[in-house]
């Protein structure tokens, strides 16, 4: 009987266990497109009811309860619906100049002291690759110049590091170590800013937020988000266009120098980079030639277009892929849709889907579906690309 009992009780926490981490799951800010349904699959018992409704603008917003079996209430959310929103695809290479929030730590080496003594002053420190510096004793830390400075005058003391790692905020310490040259080191590598090229995928008209990629910027030493403070979005040119191969992906070079800022950085996340354009005829924006966004349900298995440039004109141009395979409940990452490039071409030019062509705006049916995110690398006439409705998202959180 006591063995059935225990049994019982494990099964009963068990179950409690579940229904308490799926609640914990439900955010507390869902954001739908106009005609999407609440699509969040619970388990039985728990039910969304919304409470009350406002609206403004585009936006309508519906502050919902989260209930079992719509007794017991369990926690409140706020589910927004974007309603009437086009955008301009645009399918241009853009040049990206990205500021961190503190500097970004890239790797860790010994440091030989003033007796030639290898010393590890992070060693002890529970500081870890991908960590970013925000400030040191209380002090912001701004760029590699100003951390420097700063260690220099601890003249050896121990510094309180303040660190972003995840998201999250710790704390930790660390004890320069004084070189020959009579400078204060902490054997860290540091970086502050990072640039590239790749393809703007929409301009929205009201708002003149743009977005970019479709995926984020990561650092290639660390693989983690870049967390940035501010950027520049600035106009650039094609230098080469690289052909892929199985093996080996291709590429657009290009060059940012020399190029004109026509907008500022806001974002940085797994679903692109997002910002506020300023100077529409640098990119040759036409607002006219706005489009809905295609609902996921919309999208079909099938011919579509991707819309991109691989030189210096002033108009992208239209090639035609197809849509493989969708997976509609992936709000997870970037790879919602497989495609494969079947326009003859535009695989003569660059083998399929290469760098710099993340963020190619995808349409089909007149409505714009979503953008290229990226290629396999054994086959580069195949690749994946993200919703467009992640994408429309994540800029409702831009003010």
């Amino acid at each position: 009987m006591k063995k059935i009992n225990f049994i019982l009780t494990i099964f009963i926490l068990f179950i409690l266990y579940i229904y308490v981490t799926c609640i914990s799951l439900i955010p507390k800010e869902i954001i739908l497109l106009q005609g999407e349904n609440l699509n969040f699959k619970t388990l039985y018992g728990i039910e969304i009811t919304e409470i009350t409704k406002t609206s403004n603008n585009n936006l309508n917003s519906s502050n919902a309860e989260v209930s079992l079996f719509g007794k017991i209430p369990l926690k409140n959310i706020n589910i927004i619906t974007i309603e009437d929103i086009s955008v301009v695809p645009v399918g241009k290479v853009i040049g990206l100049k990205l500021y961190t929030n503190g500097v970004l730590i890239v790797g860790m080496s010994e440091i030989e002291d003033k007796n030639n003594v290898l010393n590890k002053p992070f060693e002890n420190s529970d500081i870890e690759e991908g960590d970013t510096i925000l400030k040191i004793n209380e002090t912001d830390v701004e760029n590699i110049d100003n951390l420097k400075e700063i260690v220099n005058n601890s003249k050896g003391k121990t510094l309180k590091l303040t660190l972003l790692r995840n998201g999250n905020v710790i704390t930790t310490s660390i004890l320069p170590i004084e070189t020959d040259e009579k400078e204060y080191k902490l054997g860290l590598w540091v970086k502050d800013a990072a640039t590239g090229v790749g393809t703007m995928t929409f301009y929205e008209p009201n708002s003149n937020i743009f977005a970019v990629l479709g995926h984020g910027i990561t650092d290639s030493d660390t693989d983690s988000l870049i967390n940035i403070d501010s950027g520049e979005l600035v106009t650039s040119k094609v230098i080469s266009v690289k052909k892929g191969e199985s093996e080996n992906p291709g590429e657009i070079k290009g060059t940012i120098i020399n190029g004109q800022t026509i907008g500022t950085v806001e974002k940085n996340t797994k679903f692109g980079v997002y910002g506020k354009l300023n100077n529409l005829t640098a990119l040759n924006i036409d607002k006219s030639k706005a489009l809905k966004i295609a609902l996921r349900n919309e999208i079909k298995e099938g011919e579509a277009k991707i819309l991109c440039s691989l030189d210096n004109s002033n108009v992208a141009k239209e090639y035609s892929v197809q849509i493989e395979k969708i997976y509609r409940d992936n709000d997870y990452n970037n790879k919602s849709m497989l495609i494969r490039v079947t326009d003859n071409e535009l695989i003569e030019k660059t083998g399929g889907i290469i760098r710099g062509l993340s963020g190619a705006p995808l349409i089909q049916n007149g409505k714009f579906i979503g953008a290229v995110t990226n290629v396999l690398v054994s086959n580069p006439e195949i690749g994946y690309a993200i919703f467009g409705d992640l994408m429309i998202k994540e800029i409702n959180l831009i003010d």
